[in-house]
């Protein structure tokens, strides 16, 4: 589908981006995300995102160079601090540039190509960093008939989904599997989870037979398949994008003999493992967003109790271990 220029607006907690570009399939990851957060009505944005097709890119923009090297899936990019303006190159490709202190972004890609993930990404990382929120790599779950959330961070590939998923069978709310928005106020740290797919992998379908009826026969080359919202919302309960207070912070790890424990995490230990797979640092040390970001984690690693999740041959059974140390709080 061709045609005039479009443009669509996302509430995101209160954060309203607008995103404009001269045909609807320059961002359809961005829809697939955010659709359900789509604003029918005009409103006045915190954040503009502009996408244009261009034959030719300006690749040395004035700055100093951040960042050179390889990204997962998207290849090779540089990141160049401009101190005012943030740029994202990948060579030959496509560029982002970033205008925080201004509230925009421009993103130019060559005529027929795709955005590429890694620039979606960094545009609605600043988008969200105007409105004072910031995009966590963890997992989001309300406590069983409660609004509070637990938080559950760990490395990929360490289990986050599979425990999101044990936790979901037994009562807890999920929020998301992945990606959390934190924001902290002076009332306290609160959550809400970007609307993604979920990626069950095969070994996790293996532990989790209630599963089965959101899952095909086909799997894609990682073992894993996407599953929708809407689907496990057929099995589990999935929770709506409202904030949400947070009551706990969990770092994931594996049990050394299969059984299942919870306990204290030294706060300075939970702030390193979050902001190690959280916070970049680049050749010019933190960029200003990075900074903030670092400040958040720091504001909630103070604000809320920390523990060590060790997850056994049952993933499950750490519902019971959460409920009985956060129900007493």
């Amino acid at each position: 589908m061709t045609g005039a220029a479009t443009t669509f607006c996302y509430d995101l907690n209160g954060q309203v981006i607008k995103v404009s570009a001269s045909r609807p399939e320059l961002w359809p990851s961005f829809d697939l995300m955010l659709g359900t957060m789509r604003v029918s009505e005009p409103v006045q944005p915190g954040f503009r995102i502009n996408i244009l097709e261009t034959p030719a890119l300006s690749e040395k923009p004035e700055g100093k160079l951040a960042f050179d090297g390889e990204v997962p899936l998207d290849g090779h990019c540089r990141v160049i601090d401009g101190a005012d303006i943030v740029h994202l190159i990948f060579p030959g490709l496509q560029m982002a540039s970033v205008h925080a202190d201004e509230g925009w972004a421009e993103i130019r890609v060559h005529p027929d190509s795709k955005v590429k993930w890694t620039l979606l990404m960094m545009v609605l990382d600043a988008a969200l960093d105007a409105g004072g929120q910031h995009m966590l790599h963890t997992a989001g779950l309300t406590l069983p008939g409660r609004e509070a959330l637990v938080l559950i961070h760990a490395p990929s590939g360490t289990g986050k989904s599979t425990t999101s998923m044990a936790l979901a069978s037994q009562g807890f709310g999920l929020c998301s599997d992945d990606v959390m928005i934190l924001s902290t106020t002076p009332g306290g740290t609160a959550a809400w989870g970007m609307p993604r797919k979920v990626k069950i992998h095969r070994n996790t379908a293996t532990m989790l037979p209630f599963l089965s009826p959101c899952l095909g026969d086909t799997w894609d080359a990682e073992g894993e398949q996407a599953v929708s919202l809407d689907r496990l919302g057929e099995i589990i309960r999935i929770e709506d994008v409202r904030s949400r207070p947070v009551a706990a912070l969990l770092h994931l790890a594996r049990s050394a003999d299969g059984q299942t424990r919870l306990t204290p995490m030294a706060r300075t230990d939970a702030m390193v493992a979050l902001a190690t797979d959280n916070v970049r640092t680049g050749m010019t040390g933190l960029l200003p967003m990075q900074k903030r970001r670092m400040a958040t984690i720091a504001a909630l690693v103070k604000a809320v109790p920390t523990f060590t999740l060790e997850v056994g041959a049952r993933p499950a059974d750490a519902a019971a271990l959460i409920r009985a140390v956060l129900d007493r709080a």
